[in-house]
């Protein structure tokens, strides 16, 4: 509403969505609801916020900052709705009953997508930072 923004929540808001996403991930892994070759969908997600926060830190040493990308908006949109939607578990299933699919096949097909934007967007901040670093480089 009033478009204010502070260097702590520049910090903390993306800090704080990694952490949920990252609970949530490993509860529903643990509990079961995200098992077999679904559990590959969790590993990418994680494994890539660890590294692109990674390069985000190291890039931020050299004062070089990354915006956020829109399709990265909607990755991590798309990663806490598809959370959201299997942490309701049976009683969702009793919710959403769409054809042969339920809550939680829904759930697991939006996780599937968010994983596949989640590669994708890590690849671009990858290439992204690679090309800044460069690009510095050359200017020192």
């Amino acid at each position: 509403m009033y478009k204010e923004e502070s260097q702590l929540g520049e910090l903390l808001d993306p800090i704080a969505d990694k952490i949920i996403v990252a609970a949530a991930l490993i509860l529903l892994v643990m509990d079961g609801t995200i098992k077999n070759y679904e559990v590959i969908a969790a590993i990418i997600i994680l494994t890539r916020e660890i590294l692109v926060s990674g390069l985000r830190e190291f890039l931020a040493k050299g004062r070089i900052k990354l915006p956020v990308s829109n399709l990265a908006k909607l990755k991590t949109f798309l990663q806490m709705f598809s959370l959201s939607i299997l942490l309701t578990g049976e009683t969702g299933n009793k919710i959403i009953n769409f054809q042969d699919y339920n809550a939680q096949t829904i759930g697991i097909i939006l996780l599937w997508f968010s994983a596949f934007l989640t590669l994708y967007t890590g690849y671009d901040y990858l290439r992204k930072g690679i090309d800044h670093a460069i690009s510095e480089d050359e200017k020192n």
